[in-house]
């Protein structure tokens, strides 16, 4: 399991497996080496999709961050987002310190999906640098992903 798991305004917030203290690494760090910073154990970089749960994050994530961050704009009625989130996970744990996978439910962020034209959920769009570099709506499976995530990035 990873520790930093819960994305913020600043960056990944997650509790140490060792001593418990709560750890955050900056969007600007992502792929660097992360320590603890109580007992100093190594943190490993997030093996699962995280959450996004405000416009704020969003922002900050997308912008920020060092590493290419796919977004997965989805809902919780969508059948073909519920088929794409076990491959997403996959994603996520191949790619771990190299991309950076993150789901935005679009019933919660209107506002995201709205600015970026979400029209058809599943969604997924690649960001780098900044800014969108791709997007693929529909289902996939985690090899199609990896791939589209590595031509684009």
């Amino acid at each position: 399991m990873t520790a930093l798991t819960k994305p913020d305004d600043l960056g990944l917030v997650g509790k140490c497996p060792a001593c418990g203290q709560l750890n955050r690494l900056g969007y600007q760090k992502l792929g660097q080496e992360f320590r603890c910073g109580k007992c100093h154990t190594q943190l490993d970089a997030p093996v699962a999709p995280v959450e996004i749960e405000s416009e704020s994050v969003f922002d900050a994530l997308t912008s920020r961050s060092s590493l290419p961050v796919l977004v997965d704009f989805w809902a919780p009625w969508c059948g073909p987002c519920k088929m794409v989130a076990p491959e997403l996970v996959k994603v996520a744990a191949e790619g771990s310190g190299r991309w950076l996978v993150a789901k935005a439910n679009s019933d919660e962020l209107p506002g995201v999906a709205q600015r970026y034209q979400i029209q058809a959920i599943p969604t997924l769009v690649l960001f780098s640098g900044g800014r969108e570099v791709s997007r693929q709506s529909g289902a996939m499976p985690a090899s199609a992903i990896r791939q589209f995530i590595e031509q684009r990035k």
